[in-house]
C-alpha cells in the first residue's frame, strides 16, 4: 500500500471506484501506520544492537587487558634479564678496572701518601671511570628494585644463572657457579599399601650448563604413588664398571657426561664448580666433586603421584641449602677444593646437605608421553658397498658416529683423496694435507698456516684425530659437525678461497672423481653435500689410540721412573689444606681422550675473543676448546695462536704464567699467586709422561 506507484494505482482505479479523495486519505493512514511501525521496529532493533554493541565493546576490554597485562609481565622479564646482564658486564667491567689498577700499582705508578691513591692524569682518569661505573651498577640495581628483582639473588627461590657474581653463601663469600652436573640412580616410586617399584636400569645426567633436566620412567605401572626416591651417584657395580661398556647416548657414557676418572675408575658423582672471593680481594676458585660408594646418598621425597595417566614431576634442586644447610660450608675455612677422599670435611659436609637440597616444586598431570627417537635414513647410500672397519682402544668410550652417514670403504677413499687434492683451492696450489701433515699429527709445525698468496690467519691448525667424540669444531666451536667444518676452510678468502659450487665443477670435469663419487653415492652428480660427507668419514676414521701408555697398561711396555712421576703429578690434584701436590691437569685433559671436549679460559693473555665470538657472552671470553694430547710431541706449536714453541714454555705458563681474570676457570682461579709454582724437577717429569702419549707410528686411517 506504501510506494512511489501509489499515486499511479489510485488514477488507474479512478472509474472503477469514484473515491479518489477517500483512497488518498487511506494511503495517508498506511503511511503514518508505516512509520510508526517502522519506528518501534527500529527502536527494538536499536536496543537489541546498543546492548550487543556493549556487550561486545567489555569482551574486547576484557581481551586487551589481559593482553596488557601479559605484555607487561614479558616486558619486565625482559627487563630483568636484560639488567641482569647489564650489572655482570658491569660487575665485569669493575673487576677488569681493579685488575688494571693493580697493574699500575705494580708499575709505580701511584704516588706517596694518599692511602695510595692514583695520582696524576692517569689517576684521575681511572677514578672517574670507577665512579661511572659503580653509580650506574647502583643505578641498575636501584631499577631492579623498582621491578620487583633483588640485590642479592640467592640460588634459593630463585633459577640458577650460570657465571653470574650474584650468590652469597653463609659465610659472607660472593660466588658463581660455572658448572653443575651430576648424577641420579636407583629411582623407585613408592605404592599407598608401602610396597615400591624399582627401576634399577634407569639412569640420569643432569647438568645445568648442557640444558639436561629430563628423566623419563616409562615401564612406571599405572597406579597411585605416594613417596619417590632416588640416589645420587651410580650404583657400586656400575661406578666400577669401564666407561667404554656403555653405548654412546647413555647417562653413564664418559664422552658424553665428563664425570668418569677414567684412568682411576669410577665416576663423579657431584661437580659443582665456579669462582668466588671475599670482600674485595680477586676472584679464586673452587672445585667440589662429590664421588666415591660411601659418599652415594639416598634423596626421599614424599609427594602424590597419579600415574594412571600421562604425569611429571618437576623437582628443585636448592644449591643454597646445598652449601648451607645443615652444615654451613665456607671456601676460605673448609677449602676450595674435593675429591672426596677418606676423612675430607667438605664432602661430608655435601653429603650430609644433600637430603634437603631437593625438593617437590609441582607434579604436572599433562606430560608428555615420551617418544623414541625417529629412525634416520642414511644419505644417498649407493646399492653395493663395502662397509669399513672402524678401530679404536678398549679404554674409549663408544662415539656417537653419524647414523645418517655410515662409514664405507667407497666414501672413505674418495675422502681421503679430497683431503689430499689441491684442486679444492682457488689457484690449484694448497690442499687439506697443506695445513694438516700426517707427519705432525695432522696439524701444522708452523704457528699460523699460509693460504692462497700467502694469506694469513689468527689462529693455529687443529690436529685433526679422535673426531669421532667431538661434537663442536673449530678452536671456538663455531661448527656442530664435520660436514659443516670441512667446506669452511674451502670458502675462506684466507685458506682456500674457493667456492664449493666451482670446486665442485672442477671435479666433475675431472677424470678419476665422476666415477669414484658414482661408486660412493647412488644418484650422479657432485655436490657440495657429497664431498663433505665423503671427507666427513674420511676424518672420523683417524684415531690415536697406541701410545706407549697404552702399551704400559695392557703390558707390554714399560714407564721409567720420571714418567711415573709424570703420571702421578698429573692425576694429583693441588691441595695445601690437605697436603697434596699435584699439576692438576686431569680436570680437563682427563679420560682415555686426554681432554673433555669443552671450553676453558686457560689464563692467556690475548686480544682473541675466542668462545664469545660464536655466542657472543661475555663470560665466554678467551675460552678455547680443550685440545687432546695424544701425539703432543708432534703437535707443536701449542695454544690456539702457536705462542709456545715447545713443552717446556708450556709448563713454564701454568706454573708461574697464568693471567688472572674474570672468566679463568676455577681448576686455575682456585690457585694463588699465577700458577701451580710447580719446580724443575716436576715440569721435567711432566714433560717425559706427555711423551709417552705419542702413537707409534703416528694417527693414521
Amino acid at each position: 500500500l506504501g510506494g512511489r506507484d501509489f499515486g499511479r494505482r489510485v488514477s488507474g482505479c479512478r472509474r472503477l471506484f469514484g473515491r479518489r479523495r477517500s483512497l488518498v486519505g487511506r494511503r495517508r493512514h498506511h503511511r503514518l501506520f508505516g512509520r510508526r511501525r517502522r519506528r518501534r521496529l527500529f527502536g527494538r532493533r536499536r536496543r537489541r544492537h546498543l546492548v550487543g554493541r556493549g556487550r561486545r565493546r567489555r569482551r574486547r576490554l576484557r581481551r586487551s587487558r589481559r593482553l596488557l597485562r601479559r605484555r607487561h609481565q614479558r616486558r619486565l622479564v625482559g627487563r630483568h634479564l636484560r639488567l641482569d646482564r647489564l650489572v655482570q658486564r658491569l660487575e665485569l667491567a669493575l673487576d677488569g678496572l681493579e685488575r688494571h689498577g693493580e697493574r699500575l700499582q705494580r708499575a709505580r705508578h701511584f704516588g706517596g701518601g694518599g692511602g695510595g691513591r692514583l695520582g696524576g692524569r692517569r689517576g684521575r682518569r681511572v677514578r672517574r671511570r670507577r665512579w661511572r661505573l659503580r653509580s650506574g651498577r647502583r643505578r641498575l640495581l636501584q631499577r631492579q628494585r623498582l621491578h620487583g628483582g633483588r640485590r642479592r639473588r640467592r640460588v634459593q627461590g630463585a633459577p640458577l644463572r650460570l657465571d653470574s657474581l650474584a650468590y652469597q653463601n653463609a659465610a659472607g663469600e660472593t660466588l658463581s657457579f660455572t658448572r653443575l652436573s651430576y648424577l641420579l640412580s636407583g629411582f623407585a616410586l613408592e605404592r599407598t599399601d608401602g610396597s615400591w617399584v624399582e627401576f634399577p636400569a634407569t639412569h640420569g645426567w643432569l647438568d645445568a650448563g648442557a640444558r639436561r633436566k629430563v628423566i623419563s620412567l616409562p615401564d612406571a605401572p599405572d597406579a597411585t604413588y605416594r613417596a619417590i626416591r632416588f640416589f645420587l651417584g651410580p650404583p657400586p657395580r656400575e661406578n666400577a664398571a669401564k666407561g667404554a661398556e656403555f653405548p654412546a647416548g647413555h647417562p653413564l657414557n664418559p664422552n658424553l657426561n665428563g664425570l668418569h676418572w677414567s684412568w682411576q675408575g669410577g665416576y663423579i658423582f657431584l661437580a659443582v664448580e665456579g669462582l668466588f672471593r671475599t670482600g674485595k680481594e680477586d676472584l679464586q676458585g673452587y672445585t667440589w666433586h662429590l664421588a666415591r660408594d660411601p659418599n652415594r646418598t639416598c634423596i626421599s621425597l614424599a609427594v602424590p603421584l597419579d600415574l594412571r595417566h600421562e604425569a611429571g614431576l618437576l623437582l628443585q634442586f636448592d644449591l643454597a641449602s646445598l652449601l648451607n644447610a645443615p652444615r654451613a660450608l665456607s671456601f676460605v675455612r673448609d677449602g676450595a677444593a674435593t675429591h672426596s677422599r677418606e676423612g675430607d670435611p667438605v664432602a661430608a659436609s655435601l653429603t650430609a646437605n644433600l637430603p634437603g637440597a631437593f625438593r617437590v616444586s609441582r607434579v604436572v598431570s599433562t606430560a608428555p608421553a615420551a617418544l623414541p627417537p625417529p629412525p634416520v635414513p642414511p644419505i644417498d647410500l649407493p646399492v653395493t658397498y663395502t662397509p669399513w672397519r672402524f678401530t679404536m682402544s678398549g679404554t674409549f668410550p663408544i662415539p656417537d658416529l653419524p647414523r645418517d652417514n655410515p662409514l664405507i670403504t667407497e666414501r672413505v677413499t674418495l675422502g681421503e683423496k679430497l683431503f689430499h687434492d689441491p684442486m679444492l683451492s682457488r689457484d690449484g696450489t694448497v690442499s687439506c694435507a697443506s695445513c694438516h701433515r700426517a707427519e705432525a699429527a695432522f696439524t701444522d709445525p708452523r704457528p699460523v698456516s699460509p693460504g692462497i698468496d700467502d694469506r694469513r690467519g689468527d689462529r693455529n691448525a687443529m690436529p685433526l684425530f679422535n673426531l669421532a667424540w667431538k661434537t663442536q669444531f673449530f678452536w671456538d666451536g663455531r661448527a656442530d659437525s664435520l660436514r659443516s667444518q670441512v667446506l669452511q676452510p674451502i670458502a675462506d678468502h684466507r685458506e682456500m678461497d674457493e667456492s664449493p659450487d666451482r670446486a665442485c665443477e672442477k671435479l666433475t670435469k675431472a677424470r678419476d672423481y665422476p666415477a669414484a663419487f658414482q661408486a660412493a653415492f647412488r644418484s650422479a652428480g657432485i655436490t657440495p653435500e657429497k664431498v663433505a660427507l665423503a671427507l666427513e668419514q674420511y676424518l672420523l676414521t683417524l684415531t690415536a689410540h697406541d701410545s706407549r701408555l697404552d702399551r704400559a697398561f695392557n703390558g707390554t711396555a714399560t714407564l721409567t721412573a720420571d714418567e711415573q712421576r709424570g703420571f702421578e703429578l698429573f692425576m694429583t690434584e693441588s691441595d695445601p689444606r690437605t697436603g697434596q701436590t699435584g699439576a692438576d691437569c686431569f680436570h680437563c685433559h682427563g679420560g682415555p681422550l686426554f681432554t673433555d671436549h669443552q671450553f676453558h679460559n686457560n689464563g692467556l693473555l690475548t686480544d682473541d675473543p675466542g668462545r664469545t665470538r660464536v655466542t657472543g657472552q661475555p663470560e665466554d671470553q678467551g675460552k678455547f676448546v680443550t685440545p687432546s694430547l695424544r701425539n703432543i710431541a708432534l703437535t707443536a706449536p701449542y695454544m690456539h695462536d702457536g705462542r709456545f714453541a715447545n713443552l717446556e714454555e708450556v709448563m713454564s705458563h701454568y706454573s708461574t704464567g697464568i693471567h688472572r681474570t674474570a672468566t679463568l676457570d676455577p681448576n686455575l682461579a682456585k690457585h694463588s699467586g699465577s700458577g701451580l709454582n710447580l719446580g724443575a724437577a716436576d715440569q721435567a717429569a711432566l714433560i717425559a709422561f706427555l711423551k709417552t702419549l705419542t702413537d707409534e707410528p703416528p694417527a693414521t686411517p
